[in-house]
């Protein structure tokens, strides 16, 4: 425990070590440490965790893309990436190992209750991501008609461990590169992810500052307010009775993941709908995902909010009800939100306008008009 580079280098001395090997980082925070590790220990960084380097990719005029279709269009000239490596076949190891703790005793995992249960459905590890790897090929192929219907089992599920280095970017894209049908659409989620290590390379304070400077001026609601906390509160626990949006809220804090078209939608209410900063749930997604990777979420949340250097326009605000009845949630909503199991898909979607919430559903926090409204005079103010 304690500081990466006197922690590193203690172990080394302990075991005798003058070299470390590690993948290549670009969070601001793992590019400083990686700096005092440097100071200490020949460190080797590895590229492995997008399909080319991070900055690799730029311009005619050699510099970096800000905008992702022509990133995507660049990057494409690229690929396919290199094969995978062969794994080395032995790996020496020190003769005796550093005195450590038993993670176990750590005590990390909960008890008493165990609140943990949902997470249950991940296998952490290279044989989990392979597990992943396999189910998802023979479905590549009807990626685009599936992965937006939240009720189907359509999108990879891969994000967790591509984020955490289990399986890398270009196994992957050889796996699936011969699927055909519409796996040129999956490819392209690939490469929005070394997408948006290329905006966090150039704006390494992403998480936390607009990128579009005029929405420093925005009037967000006062976050100091207890209405606005408690209405930031029922986003989180998924009780806005807007079925959608409480479904993905409740999936999220039982599994640590969400679909991503919930997401997009969850992402959406919350900055629109109840006029909070986007950096609020940008934090509070931070917190609750298994798959939080710095640049992936910082750059959604200012997709979402306009506020990114390649975003929606802040004017194109989702309409929940009509979402969740567009992309057929009904099944999903039932799976995460109990209390409405019993209604008919036809009124599912909006329980309140179709006069059939249960008592234990809690009504709307905010009107969908209402809430366009505000949103809508708020950016007038600063366009």
């Amino acid at each position: 425990r304690g500081r990466s580079d006197e922690v590193l280098a203690a172990v080394a001395k302990e075991v005798g070590v003058t070299r470390v090997h590690c993948i290549r980082h670009y969070e601001p925070w793992w590019r400083n440490a990686e700096r005092a590790v440097a100071k200490r220990l020949d460190l080797v960084c590895h590229d492995g965790n997008y399909l080319v380097p991070p900055g690799a990719v730029t311009t005619g005029a050699g510099s970096p893309y800000k905008i992702f279709t022509p990133f995507w269009r660049a990057l494409k000239e690229r690929m396919p990436p290199a094969p995978p490596a062969n794994r080395p076949r032995e790996i020496s190891a020190p003769d005796t190992w550093p005195k450590s703790d038993a993670l176990e005793d750590w005590g990390l995992l909960p008890t008493n209750p165990n609140w943990a249960t949902g997470f249950e459905e991940w296998e952490p590890g290279e044989a989990g991501a392979r597990k992943r790897v396999d189910a998802f090929v023979d479905h590549a192929a009807r990626y685009d008609t599936r992965r937006n219907l939240p009720s189907v089992e359509g999108s990879s599920r891969l994000s967790p461990h591509l984020h955490f280095g289990e399986v890398s970017p270009a196994y992957v894209w050889h796996r699936t590169a011969d699927a055909g049908g519409s796996v040129d659409v999956f490819q392209a989620e690939l490469g929005w992810r070394d997408y948006a290590q290329n905006v966090i390379l150039q704006f390494p304070e992403y998480g936390a500052k607009n990128a579009r400077e005029k929405y420093d001026a925005m009037e967000w609601r006062d976050f100091r307010s207890s209405a606005v906390r408690d209405e930031f509160d029922a986003w989180t626990r998924g009780r806005t009775g807007y079925p959608i949006v409480d479904a993905g809220m409740r999936q999220l804090w039982a599994t640590g993941w969400m679909h991503n078209r919930v997401r997009m939608i969850a992402a959406s209410f919350m900055i629109k709908h109840l006029l909070i900063d986007w950096r609020e749930g940008e934090k509070w997604f931070w917190d609750t995902l298994v798959d939080a990777d710095y640049g992936s979420n910082a750059v959604n949340w200012q997709w979402t909010a306009g506020t990114g250097v390649d975003s929606n326009m802040f004017v194109r605000i989702m309409a929940p009800l009509s979402q969740s009845e567009k992309f057929d949630a009904a099944a999903y909503i039932r799976q995460w939100v109990p209390e409405l199991a019993k209604i008919g898909d036809g009124a599912i979607h909006d329980p309140d306008a179709a006069g059939c919430r249960p008592r234990d559903y809690p009504a709307k926090i905010v009107g969908h008009r209402e809430a366009r409204e505000r949103a809508l005079a708020a950016v007038r103010q600063i366009d």
